[in-house]
């Protein structure tokens, strides 16, 4: 996460970072060298200040070494023995703004730094209440605000490359989605390919068939009705590999216009099936998916009868009660001496029963103990609940995710939110640090203005009646050692309001200098 690059190009990234280390370094240490060596050099000056500026080298590896707290550490333990690391603190709080992953950790970190520098400012060092809020404050203003600053940022840039990830994503989801599209209608015209034309190919050899059998034709004439016969079967073989390429498993079909189950089984009748049909009137007013799929299991159903089962008689059964539709197509046994049928690859009916599955029904195919196959299918009347996309004489809506430009926006709208937050925090604590240090340093402190008015020039301090237990730090520079100073309670920050200055133990002037 570079802050500035000015680095030239064809450079590796290493020596961009090193580049990079140097001017922080060079930016960071220059308050600190500039007064190490300016005069008046005290003896051992110039060894600290190579000790202090290695410090801030150390520092700056750290930030670029994914320990940016860490050198915020170092650096806030370098003010202690040099005032001009306080500069330095607000490029390192930044930087562990900007490189540090973790809230916790930071806060963690800066709980530890404040409650240390109380405790060594009030414990040790022996520091006034004024001196303890100042040095609050600076944590506050040169730490705390430059970390949120830097943690805005942080998020900014994971924001924008959260919005270049999903905007991609939606790319590659629309790419897709056209993609599913468009194998679907390939697989739509395929399965129509072979259902549709498959079955009048079935038709046709079933006429030859009939052709190559009749009494009152010669042998030249029955011979080539065999060949048509057999030409026509091997056309059928070769559609169904041809077809098997571009269907898709479960691959769905086109229910042709217009054509009712009614109408298939009149065609297969003119074809010289044996075909005999019954259908209840209220099987006519069914919805589209069962519909389609009850025309499709009759139509399967025909088309293997013809090319398995040649001159077999054929049942068509189709009964509705109150909620579902039962389908069954029925053929016997083929007469003796049937002609072979060729070989299946057998995905008519795994597609069948997919299409039925859709639907929302069940689908049973097989023989017949009596001899003979059975295909019968249970199929709910009422049409269901989810409408299969390959069912329909269309591709279904494919399903568009939220735009990405809109969530884009709003999320980059709650990064401003946050980072008005973080610009409000600083001020917030800075109110609730008051409030700590208020009381703290006026405890005792406080003298009235009734009181300071009754306070008669020439008296005894011990007659002084209201005088506060203790003293405000004094002011720098301070006039009089014998002077002592008090607040009137002045919020925030306690200033000192009235000057009593006495003589052996006597008042000899009050004064008062807000």
């Amino acid at each position: 996460m570079p802050i500035f690059d000015f680095s030239p190009p064809g450079w590796s990234d290493r020596w961009r970072r090193l580049l990079r280390d140097v001017l922080l370094w060079a930016v960071v240490a220059a308050p600190v060298g500039y007064a190490g060596f300016s005069p008046p050099y005290p003896r051992y000056e110039l060894p600290l200040v190579v000790g202090k500026l290695v410090l801030l080298g150390v520092a700056v590896v750290l930030a670029g070494r994914r320990a940016p707290l860490l050198a915020l550490v170092l650096v806030v333990l370098g003010s202690v023995i040099d005032g001009n690391f306080v500069f330095a603190i607000p490029v390192f709080s930044y930087l562990a703004g900007r490189r540090s992953a973790s809230a916790g950790r930071a806060a963690g970190v800066f709980v530890l730094i404040a409650a240390g520098g109380t405790a060594l400012n009030l414990g040790v060092l022996g520091t006034g209440p004024a001196t303890w809020f100042l040095l609050a404050s600076v944590l506050l203003f040169a730490a705390v605000f430059p970390w949120l600053v830097g943690r805005y940022r942080r998020q900014q840039q994971e924001l924008a490359d959260a919005g270049r990830r999903h905007v991609e994503a939606l790319t590659r989801e629309e790419r897709g989605a056209a993609e599913r599209i468009r194998l679907r209608e390939r697989a739509r015209i395929a399965g129509e390919m072979h259902d549709s034309l498959g079955h009048d190919l079935s038709l046709i050899a079933l006429r030859a068939a009939a052709l190559e059998v009749a009494a009152d034709l010669d042998d030249r004439h029955r011979a080539a009705a065999g060949e048509l016969r057999a030409s026509v079967s091997a056309a059928t073989e070769r559609l169904h590999e041809i077809i098997g390429v571009l269907r898709e498993e479960g691959g769905a079909s086109v229910r042709p216009s217009g054509e009712t189950v009614a109408d298939l089984v009149e065609g297969a009748r003119e074809a010289g099936m044996a075909v005999r049909m019954e259908a209840g009137p209220a099987v006519a007013e069914l919805p589209a998916m069962t519909g389609h799929a009850a025309h499709r299991i009759v139509r399967e159903a025909l088309t293997n009868a013809a090319r398995y089962a040649p001159g077999a008689p054929v049942e068509v059964r189709l009964t509705r009660d109150a909620d579902r539709v039962e389908v069954a197509v029925v053929n016997g046994v083929a007469p003796a001496g049937p002609l072979p049928a060729p070989p299946s690859q057998g995905s008519g009916l795994l597609a069948l029963a997919e299409r039925v599955r859709l639907s929302g029904g069940t689908l049973h195919a097989g023989p017949r103990r009596e001899g003979g196959f059975v295909v019968r299918a249970v199929l709910p009347a009422s049409a269901p609940l989810v409408e299969a996309v390959e069912g329909g004489d269309q591709p279904g809506p494919v399903e568009r995710p939220v735009d990405a430009e809109r969530r884009l926006h709003d999320a980059r709208r709650r990064v401003r939110r946050s980072l008005l937050v973080a610009l409000a925090a600083p001020v917030g604590f800075a109110l609730v640090l008051s409030l700590v240090y208020y009381p703290v340093a006026t405890a005792g402190t406080v003298l009235d203005r009734a009181t300071f008015d009754q306070m008669r020039v020439g008296a005894a301090r011990s007659e002084l009646a209201g005088l506060p237990r203790r003293q405000l730090e004094r002011p720098t520079p301070a006039d009089r050692a014998d002077c002592e100073y008090y607040t009137d309670g002045n919020f925030p920050l306690a200033q000192p309001t009235w000057r009593l200055c006495f003589t052996d133990g006597r008042l000899v002037s009050k004064e008062w200098i807000a």
